[in-house]
């Protein structure tokens, strides 16, 4: 997979424009699907994605493995429900996400995505750029 240059996005009124990408996320158990964009985060060690999107997905909340995570605003409970993840032609295999109260955006963390691709961001053209090491 090889994303290239794609432009920062600006998701919401007032908000400045970030590296947000567009994904789908698959319950691979019921097939639903949901397609938002979701920001690059770097200082996120896993994905996360809003509560909300659990039952969307077919997924019940607080049937998944539940763990307390560390956050900017303090420790709050998360939920972890196994996804997969669709960037454009790349399907992840199927990963334990954080399905978190309280979080209004959907996060691309490290361990379980950032940490398979090259990231470049150039925050003066607001571009990023990721790439699977295989895609060359």
């Amino acid at each position: 997979m090889r994303v290239e240059n794609h432009p920062f996005t600006t998701v919401r009124p007032g908000d400045i424009a970030r590296p947000y990408l567009p994904i789908t996320i698959i319950n691979p158990h019921t097939s639903k699907k949901l397609s938002v964009y979701a920001l690059i985060d770097t200082g996120a060690d896993e994905c996360a994605f809003p509560a909300t999107f659990a039952g969307i997905l077919g997924h019940n909340l607080q049937a998944g493995y539940e763990k307390k995570v560390g956050t900017g605003n303090g420790v709050t409970t998360a939920y972890g429900h196994t996804v997969s993840l669709k960037i454009f032609e790349y399907v992840s295999d199927d990963v334990v996400i954080d399905f978190m109260p309280n979080l209004n955006v959907p996060l691309l963390g490290v361990k379980s995505f950032l940490s398979k691709f090259v990231l470049r961001v150039d925050y003066p053209q607001e571009k990023f750029s990721l790439l699977l090491p295989s895609a060359k």
